[in-house]
C-alpha cells in the first residue's frame, strides 16, 4: 500500500504582493501526474492547505478542481485533509459533505468528547489503513490542567491516546500532526511559532508507540523528528520565503507490506520559480549591488518562470538616490521585485533577517517583538521578566481560541 505524505501548501499566498497560482497549479499538475505515475492508494494533506483563514475563492477553486482531477485520474484514490494554524476550521469541516463524494476525509477539529471523529479507515485495493486524522490543536480543544506547566504537551498526548482507543489492532496506522515537534528546524521568516499553553514545542513522545508513521506538518523543511524514520515533516512543496530558497522541496512516498511500515522515499518537487538573493549572505554596498545586477543572467527563464529577486543593502548605505538607481537597473530584469532589504553591521555577522519597513513585522515572532520592546522602551540589558512573557503567552492563546 502506497500513501503519499504532504502539508503546507499555502493555496493562495502572495509573495511580496505577488500571486503564487501559477507555482501552486504547476506543483498541483505535478503531483497528479505523481499520484498516476506512482499508483499511490492514499494522499496525506498534514495542514495549511490555504495559506489563511479566509482564503480567496480562487484558492478554493484549486483545491476542489484538484481534487476533482486526481479522482478521475485515480478512481481508487483516498485524500485525507486536516486543519493547520493557518486554516480556519470552520471552512475546512463546511466542505466535507461536498467533498466525501470524491473519498475526500477533511478533518477541521478535534472533539475531546468523540475522539473518535479523527479516524478514518480507508480500505484500498492493496490494503487497509488507519489513518488518525489530527488537525492543529488549540487549547480549547484539549483536557488540560491550566496551572500544569505542560499543559499543552500533556493535552496533546491524551488527544492522540483517545483517539487510539478505537483502533482496530492488526492494521497499521498513520498518525497526522500539525504542530512543532521539539528539535525540528524552523525557516527564519515564514513559520509562525505555536504558542499555545507557553510552550511552542513538544516532544516526539505525545505520539506514542502505535503509530507506524507518524505524517506531520507545519515546519517547512523536510526533516526526522528524534532521528526517526517513520515520524518525518515533508515540509512545504514550494519555499515561503527567501530563507527556504534553498530546501529540497518534498513530498514522502510512504509505502506499508504485510500490515507494517516498510520504506519511506523522498520524492524532489520540481520548482517553477526560483529565489533569488543578492548577496546570498550579509549585506552589499550599492555599488556592489548594481554590479551584482549587471552580472545577473536571466535569460534562462522564460514569461512563467519569472523568478523573485530581493535584494540586501547596507545599513550604513548613506546615498539617498539608492531606490532610483535600484529601480533603473531593474528596467529591464524580468524579475518579480520583492523590495530591498537594509542589513546592519551586527547582521553581517549572524545573517538574520532585518526588516526596514512595518509591512515586514508580522514575519517577526510575537516573544521576539517584544524582547524588541522591552529593550528599546525598558531595559537594554535585561531580559524580558518570565512573568511578562506568560501574559504575553495568555493573550495569544485567547486571540487563538476565538480565531478557532
Amino acid at each position: 500500500m502506497k500513501v503519499l505524505h504532504t502539508s503546507d501548501w499555502h493555496l493562495g499566498q502572495q509573495f511580496y504582493e505577488h500571486s503564487r497560482h501559477a507555482e501552486h497549479q504547476f506543483f498541483l499538475d505535478w503531483l497528479c501526474n505523481t499520484l498516476t505515475s506512482h499508483q499511490i492508494d492514499v494522499l496525506i494533506v498534514s495542514g495549511d492547505i490555504y495559506h489563511s483563514a479566509t482564503p480567496s475563492a480562487m484558492a478554493e477553486q484549486q483545491l476542489y478542481a484538484f481534487i476533482r482531477r486526481a479522482k478521475t485520474d485515480n478512481p481508487n484514490l483516498h485524500i485525507v485533509i486536516t486543519a493547520g494554524n493557518h486554516d480556519s476550521a470552520n471552512r475546512i469541516e463546511t466542505a466535507k459533505p461536498l467533498l466525501s463524494q470524491f473519498d475526500t476525509h477533511v478533518v477541521g477539529r478535534f472533539d475531546k468528547h468523540t475522539p473518535q471523529d479523527v479516524v478514518k479507515t480507508l480500505s484500498t485495493a492493496n490494503g487497509t489503513l488507519q489513518v488518525v486524522a489530527m488537525p492543529f490543536l488549540r487549547s480549547a480543544d484539549l483536557e488540560a490542567q491550566a496551572d500544569d506547566p505542560q499543559a499543552y504537551q500533556r493535552g496533546v498526548a491524551r488527544a492522540y491516546q483517545a483517539a487510539y482507543q478505537t483502533l482496530d489492532a492488526q492494521l497499521p496506522v498513520l498518525a497526522m500532526g500539525h504542530l512543532h515537534a521539539k528539535g525540528g528546524s524552523i525557516s527564519g521568516d515564514s513559520e509562525r511559532n505555536i504558542t499555545i499553553g507557553g510552550f511552542d514545542a513538544i516532544t516526539a513522545d505525545v505520539f506514542g508507540e502505535r503509530p507506524d508513521y507518524v505524517a506531520l506538518g507545519h515546519l517547512h523543511k523536510a526533516q526526522k523528528v528524534a532521528g526517526s524514520e517513520a515520524i518525518r515533516y515533508c515540509g512545504t512543496p514550494l519555499p515561503m520565503s527567501f530563507s527556504e530558497r534553498n530546501y529540497r522541496h518534498q513530498v514522502l512516498l510512504v509505502e506499508f507490506t504485510n500490515n507494517a511500515l516498510s520504506s519511506v522515499k523522498p520524492l524532489d518537487v520540481p520548482r517553477l520559480k526560483q529565489v533569488i538573493l543578492l548577496p546570498e549572505r550579509g549585506g552589499a554596498t550599492l555599488d556592489e549591488l548594481m554590479a551584482l545586477l549587471s552580472e545577473l543572467d536571466l535569460s534562462q527563464y522564460q514569461d512563467t518562470a519569472t523568478p523573485y529577486l530581493r535584494l540586501r543593502l547596507n545599513a550604513s548605505e548613506t546615498d539617498s538616490q539608492f531606490r532610483h538607481k535600484i529601480e533603473q537597473a531593474l528596467t529591464d530584469k524580468p524579475v518579480h521585485f520583492c523590495g530591498i532589504e537594509r542589513v546592519s553591521n551586527t547582521q553581517q555577522a549572524t545573517d538574520e533577517p532585518h526588516f526596514e519597513d512595518l509591512g515586514q513585522v508580522e514575519k517577526l515572532e510575537p516573544v521576539s517583538l517584544l524582547e524588541l520592546a522591552y529593550r528599546a522602551q525598558i531595559d537594554s540589558e535585561q531580559a524580558v521578566p518570565q512573568a511578562l512573557q506568560d501574559c504575553l503567552m495568555q493573550v495569544l492563546a485567547s486571540v487563538q481560541e476565538q480565531e478557532a
